[in-house]
């Protein structure tokens, strides 16, 4: 056994357990300040105001608000989430590290990503009014 590593057990599943406990927190917190703007059932004969979509797909209300043809950006950035474990310039880590340079490929569009999808959110969330109107 090498001497420079943690084992796993209990250390490592002691954290994960932790932060699962505190990110279920969370979720439910965030679940109660923010409930999902559900409306009345669907009803044939009105047609209501473009109503907002459950706080988990908003991103991609927003992304398709601006054109349709934007849902193939959403499959794509899907598509290359799934893809990331086989992507080139992976390199073999011996110890965890945050954002590895030698992993630039793999963490940079997983970070952007991210980072458009939460934007997206926000906007469709905080910014947006009546008619799907941008509110500053």
């Amino acid at each position: 056994m090498k001497s420079d590593f943690v084992k796993t057990a209990p250390t490592f599943f002691r954290l994960i357990s932790r932060t699962m406990l505190l990110f279920a927190g969370l979720m439910a917190t965030l679940a109660l300040l923010c409930p999902a703007p559900l409306q009345m059932a669907a009803d044939r004969s009105l047609t209501p105001n473009p109503a907002k979509s459950a706080w988990f797909l908003l991103w991609i209300q927003e992304l398709v608000s601006r054109s349709n043809q934007l849902i193939w950006l959403a499959l794509l950035f899907a598509a290359l989430l799934l893809l990331l474990p086989w992507l080139p310039g992976q390199i073999r880590a011996h110890q965890a590290e945050w954002f590895p340079a030698g992993s630039r490929l793999i963490w940079l569009p997983a970070l952007a990503v991210s980072t458009a999808i939460l934007l997206l959110t926000v906007t469709a969330m905080f910014l947006r009014g009546a008619n799907w109107a941008l509110l500053f």
